[in-house]
């Protein structure tokens, strides 16, 4: 039986077609048993309600697009009030919980000349205090293939974006010192600063920085034959808890890059990894402490960071894997519990999410872990999950069994367990709002 699985994203395999569908919003109500888990832990106090936001990707059986629920008030229930249609590639969010704002990228890559499909941009869309339901405020392009990860700057207005660039090369045929000959160019991946109206809506492109460099090429890994780190590839771009300065996964170059963050990203400083290392994302515990995982070394680390001139150093760094495990295996998602004593890592390849304990001086311990979907590949796997506001729930998106599985969080151990899932399409992201 021949299986033919449509991706949003080309960068893994150009056999995969990203099918666009452009259409328009559609609401159909849902009801779904169980608890629902949030992106960023937040004070829960005087909440009226949870509204829970989920990206899809676009395929043969989905529109791709931005589904919002209603969380009941047991956690026992998700009520569906709006599935929007665009943007059809939504991989990635954040909310604005100050302004009631959603930002959305549309994960693409712009298909050159004409063009046929939109361009990759960022969309914001404004939040109903009492619903909760989305309105389009306004979308700006990005320039860089493949924006992947959002995030803000609330004191000054700015939004930014981490575009990853696309892995496929392009060949470039030339004659020179008398022989024809070959010549190798790739996507420029970028890291865009935004600045934002009051309103919410994006207004401009202030700062727009193209990473140089690559990795080794070709390397070891099996992603992409060995050739994942030919060209640079911005993964996240995370601003520390201060605002003072913007930390951009380099996973290209197996470096993480410090800028200052002013009227422009002024770069200050960078922390570089052994070879096909691939910092993907990290998360900030206080403003001198992050960790990280490591896409192609398969690894979570923990680092110090001097707020003062963005010095990194490494603490401690760890297999990403549950003890015993033995297969090929990229963690994607990290994040943090509120309580500062976990940390968790969804694999793909044991196809899990893995919790470490984090002791005071920042060692980690392998803690537990519960399985997920086998992922077919590393873009069809699930990517990311997400802990509730009060730290209660964790939901995953686990994208190769269409599901949005929710687990509860034992804030003592770590420990989590199944408490329901949702049937959706291509889930990619959840982020939630609270209402007040």
């Amino acid at each position: 039986m021949k299986i033919i699985i449509p991706l949003k994203n080309k960068r893994f395999n150009k056999t995969f077609i990203t099918t666009v569908l452009l259409a328009s919003l559609s609401y159909t109500p849902v009801f779904v048993t169980g608890a629902i888990a949030a992106e960023k832990p937040e004070s829960v106090t005087g909440v009226k309600k949870t509204i829970v936001y989920v990206g899809s990707y676009s395929g043969e059986k989905s529109t791709g697009g931005i589904y919002a629920f209603e969380l009941s008030t047991d956690g026992k229930k998700l009520i569906q009030i709006q599935h929007l249609n665009e943007p059809t590639q939504a991989g990635y969010q954040i909310v604005n919980q100050k302004t009631l704002t959603l930002y959305s990228v549309d994960e693409r890559k712009n298909d050159g000349r004409g063009p046929v499909s939109p361009p990759a941009k960022v969309y914001s869309f404004s939040i109903d205090k009492s619903s909760g339901r989305l309105e389009a405020l306004n979308s700006l392009e990005a320039p860089g293939p493949n924006p992947t990860y959002l995030s803000l700057d609330t004191e000054r207005n700015r939004l930014f974006t981490a575009n990853h660039g696309g892995f496929e090369h392009i060949e470039k045929v030339t004659f020179k010192d008398g022989k024809w000959q070959s010549s190798y160019d790739y996507d420029d991946a970028t890291v865009i600063m935004y600045n934002l109206k009051s309103s919410g809506e994006l207004d401009t492109i202030k700062d727009l920085i193209v990473l140089k460099g690559h990795g080794q090429d070709p390397n070891q890994s099996k992603q992409l034959a060995g050739h994942a780190q030919a060209s640079s590839h911005a993964h996240s771009s995370v601003v520390s808890p201060d605002g003072k300065y913007l930390l951009v996964c380099n996973k290209g170059t197996d470096e993480v890059l410090v800028y200052a963050i002013g009227d422009k990203l002024k770069l200050i400083n960078s922390y570089k990894f052994p070879n096909v290392s691939a910092p993907r994302h990290l998360v900030f515990s206080g403003n001198k402490r992050f960790y990280l995982d490591l896409e192609l070394s398969n690894q979570v680390a923990s680092m110090n960071f001097d707020p003062k001139d963005g010095g990194i150093t490494l603490v401690d760094n760890v297999s990403a894997v549950p003890p015993g495990y033995k297969g090929d295996n990229e963690p994607a998602e990290i994040r943090l519990h509120p309580n500062h004593k976990f940390v968790y890592v969804n694999n793909r390849g044991s196809d899990d999410i893995s919790w470490f304990g984090i002791q005071p001086n920042g060692k980690l311990e392998w803690k537990g872990s519960v399985p997920l979907a086998r992922s077919l590949h590393p873009g069809v796997a699930a990517r990311s999950f997400a802990l509730s506001p009060d730290a209660k729930q964790l939901i995953v998106a686990d994208r190769p069994e269409n599901k949005l599985k929710i687990y509860s969080v034992n804030e003592t151990n770590g420990n989590l367990s199944m408490s329901g899932d949702v049937t959706i399409q291509q889930p990619a992201f959840v982020s939630f709002a609270s209402m007040y």
